[in-house]
């Protein structure tokens, strides 16, 4: 298995499976903690709504009884545990009979698309300048301006959010103030649909992407700095070698694999920002879907999309860890 071996992998495999139990537990536990009862609250907005509801004691009583909460918490806590092992979280309270599974899979595929993109580009675009800002044959020009484009580090997402969609959709009209793809249009694989979904998706992006490829130059320069003192570094100075194939092979490649291993582990934090950006941007991924779950209550959604990102996030951490190796054969897990 590449320098991995099998007690390591299984290790790797229960701390996986650990940590999904421990945040499943955390996100059951959370909402029942919080003031207020889920069955109530839609009550209360049918009443707010129609202007009164009959008989509606025996309403909440019967909802209670139908989704399990008139139940001890240990036993809801098993029949919870037994549910997500089938993937199975029921359905909204919010908007019954709709089942969970399928509100999330409506909303994941667009919230991994964003991720993915805004990720990558947060990555390599930090790591790149974080290697400029370093390097000694880099003009000293853009040493200075990199700097300055970091100033949108030290805002929240949903400032960056605010700030994009005030200038280049309300004042410029250059991109939509709303939505994931155009009114109207039917989703498909065609050049309008997908020139539609980049147009309303730029602009979330960007509000990921200008508020967090800061800490990454951040942290590249200062492994820069630190690979520039070693010993092969001079070595490779003294043989002649050309610049930019010491800035790539000896200097990217080694002060790359920290990185690598911050990325896996902030993956969590990326995305608990990009659930704010969705929401304002009414974009109809899991941000939006999460907001309007726990604004209404709705336990069943709540814990469905939380644990579905919190999978995702632990699957990256483990695949990270399995493929270091890959990335540097000088790691290995082997045993001496």
């Amino acid at each position: 298995m590449g320098g991995i071996t099998i007690g390591y992998f299984l290790r790797r495999l229960a701390i996986f499976f650990l940590t999904i139990w421990i945040a499943a537990t955390v996100i059951w536990l959370i909402p029942r903690l919080a003031p207020g009862d889920p069955i109530t609250a839609m009550v209360g907005r049918m009443i707010q709504q129609g202007g009164s509801v009959e008989n509606s004691a025996a309403i909440i009583e019967g909802w209670r009884e139908r989704f399990g909460l008139n139940d001890p918490l240990p036993v809801q806590y098993v029949r919870y545990l037994g549910n997500i092992i089938r993937f199975d979280f029921g359905y909204s309270l919010a908007y019954f009979p709709t089942p969970v599974s399928q509100i999330v899979g409506q909303a994941l595929p667009w919230t991994l698309g964003l991720l993915l993109l805004a990720t990558s580009i947060t990555f390599l675009l930090g790591n790149f300048l974080g290697a400029l800002m370093a390097w000694r044959g880099t003009p000293r020009l853009a040493k200075l301006l990199i700097p300055v484009g970091m100033v949108f580090t030290s805002l929240p997402s949903i400032l960056a959010a605010i700030f994009l969609l005030y200038i280049f959709a309300f004042l410029l009209d250059w991109f939509p103030l709303s939505g994931s793809y155009g009114r109207g249009m039917k989703p498909g694989l065609t050049l309008e649909f997908i020139g539609s979904v980049i147009h309303h998706g730029t602009l979330p992006a960007l509000a990921i992407v200008i508020v967090s490829f800061g800490y990454w130059a951040l942290g590249m320069r200062g492994m820069m700095i630190t690979v520039e003192g070693e010993d092969y570094m001079h070595l490779a100075r003294a043989k002649g070698l050309n610049p930019f194939y010491v800035l790539y092979r000896y200097m990217v490649r080694n002060a790359i694999l920290p990185q690598i291993t911050a990325f896996a582990i902030t993956l969590g934090t990326l995305i608990s920002g990009q659930v704010l950006v969705e929401y304002i941007f009414v974009y109809q991924g899991m941000g939006s879907v999460i907001f309007t779950a726990i604004r209404n209550q709705d336990f069943a959604v709540i814990q469905g999309t939380s644990f579905f990102l919190i999978v995702l996030t632990a699957l990256a951490v483990l695949i990270i860890d399995l493929v270091y190796p890959l990335i540097d054969p000088r790691i290995s897990h082997e045993r001496s």
